[in-house]
């Protein structure tokens, strides 16, 4: 087994690096049959972000902060462990942003993609759902379309649903909407189209957010699960994440 190690700089990812490597071997990227990260949640989408076109099943132990995504730390067993995991493969969105400017880039999310002001003045979004405008004028700080593994992160925090794995749905959740005042947003087929596009961007401008990957003044941005890519995250069988979502539903 071919393992590509992938660490932060924080000290306790470095020193986990350091000896699992000298323990495992550290195989060259292009080669390896997995990947294991050794920090959080960050570190885990930044690796999905940079193989997705190998599709390489990632697995991560938590040397970081946030440990979602990843796994209980430990130097040993890691062979088995990786063999014997729970395979949990998703589709990721698929992000085109097209900016003020009139250039077009794309980029995937594993988690979500946002869109937040960029001054002082509220975002003024309107949103169309598979050609049809279904808002026209979302007054705000921004919002957020997750998938159901990244609706317990932002999604969560910004008071919308928690959404199990298995449902096959996209969210649309308003951060601190002004207008319309009590729209909590939406749960949508994942087979969905969906488009943004910020109004007065001049100077209102909206900045999009895939994951962490950044689009400044965005124009226009649609969002739909690209369905020609497969990606792959190993979770301990007893450390499975569909109870994590469960457990987090009853979190208080």
């Amino acid at each position: 087994m071919k393992i590509f190690f992938v660490s932060s700089p924080n000290p306790k990812s470095q020193r986990a690096f350091r000896l699992l490597s000298k323990i495992y071997g550290q195989a060259e990227r292009n080669e390896a049959d997995y990947i294991v990260v050794l920090s959080g949640d960050g570190m885990v989408l930044r690796a999905f972000h940079e193989n997705m076109d190998r599709n390489i099943p990632i697995y991560g132990m938590n040397r970081g902060g946030m440990g979602f995504l990843t796994n209980p730390y430990s130097k040993d067993d890691l062979i088995n462990r990786i063999q014997n995991a729970e395979q949990v493969r998703f589709h990721p969105l698929r992000v085109i942003v097209e900016r003020q400017d009139g250039e077009i880039t794309c980029d995937i999310a594993v988690n979500e993609v946002y869109l937040l002001r960029e001054t002082h003045q509220s975002a003024k979004i309107k949103i169309s759902v598979d050609g049809v405008v279904m808002m026209n004028e979302l007054v705000c700080d921004g919002l957020i379309s997750s998938t159901p593994i990244g609706s317990t992160a932002y999604n969560y925090s910004a008071f919308g649903p928690i959404v199990p794995l298995e449902s096959k749905l996209l969210t649309i959740t308003p951060i601190s909407p002004f207008r319309p005042r009590n729209w909590r947003g939406v749960l949508l087929s994942s087979a969905s189209v969906l488009d943004f596009q910020s109004i007065d961007n001049s100077s209102r401008p909206v900045c999009a957010v895939a994951d962490y990957v950044e689009f400044r003044k965005a124009l226009k941005v649609r969002v739909f699960e690209d369905r020609s890519l497969f990606l792959t995250l190993l979770i301990d069988r007893e450390n499975s994440l569909q109870k994590k979502i469960l457990t987090e539903q009853f979190a208080t």
